[in-house]
């Protein structure tokens, strides 16, 4: 047996050790690198706060259905965990600790938090996004798909959610590998484009009852040219 062996970057020092201390060093360290990735750290923890948040937090909405506030509530929300796909957007990949990915469990059942938000947001659910700005095209023009924020905010939920049962099992690198994942594959375009609908939703909103407005004043200024001619 060698008197030193490396795993995990870590030279483990076996000089003086008897066979039988020899083996169970090695045997603690094939455990060691596995439990000391699986510890959250500040960012793992971070990341999972904010998805809890916004998963709290578009429940409560949906439930709610609270109209005049709901549009400003998910634009603050969505903006918020998409800092948080950022982030791990510019991450180093994370890699998951096994081969495979253990069960995070069953699916939660979110369709209804899908019909509520369908009711909530009706008349501005459904909205046209460029799918892939950088994608082919057959046409020389950027490939326009229909998607509705209710499916799309729910989708998301669905994704952020399964990574927070990894998280909450104690499978901290699983979790950082499915959120970074999932959001270059899925989630983080689904976000990206209900974000976009949202703040043109806010825009219509405020820049267009400014425009009614100033044609009502213009308008009124011109009665009262004429009434003094």
């Amino acid at each position: 047996m060698t008197d030193s062996f490396k795993d995990d970057g870590v030279v483990f020092d076996l000089t003086g050790l008897d066979p039988e201390d020899q083996a169970a060093l090695r045997e603690l360290a094939e455990v060691a690198p596995t439990e000391t990735r699986e510890a959250p750290d500040e960012f793992a923890q971070q990341v999972a706060d904010q998805v809890e948040s916004f998963l709290v937090a578009l429940q409560a909405i949906a439930r709610e259905a609270d109209g005049s506030r709901s549009i400003s509530l998910l634009l603050l929300e969505v903006s918020q965990v998409l800092l948080a796909g950022a982030r791990l957007g510019v991450q180093q990949d994370f890699d998951p600790v096994e081969e495979f990915e253990p069960d995070a469990g069953p699916e939660p059942d979110l369709d209804e938090m899908r019909l509520r938000l369908a009711d909530l947001l009706d008349g501005v659910d459904q909205f046209t996004e460029v799918f892939d700005p950088y994608g082919p095209d057959s046409g020389g023009a950027p490939e326009l798909v229909e998607s509705t924020l209710s499916d799309d905010l729910t989708s998301v939920a669905s994704a952020l959610a399964h990574g927070l049962r990894h998280f909450k099992a104690g499978r901290v690198a699983e979790a950082l590998w499915w959120w970074q994942f999932s959001y270059v594959a899925s989630w983080g375009s689904e976000a990206s484009g209900a974000l976009r609908a949202l703040q043109s939703i806010v825009a219509h909103a405020r820049l267009d009852a400014s425009f009614v407005g100033e044609v009502e004043r213009i308008a009124a200024a011109d009665e009262m040219l004429d009434a003094g001619r």
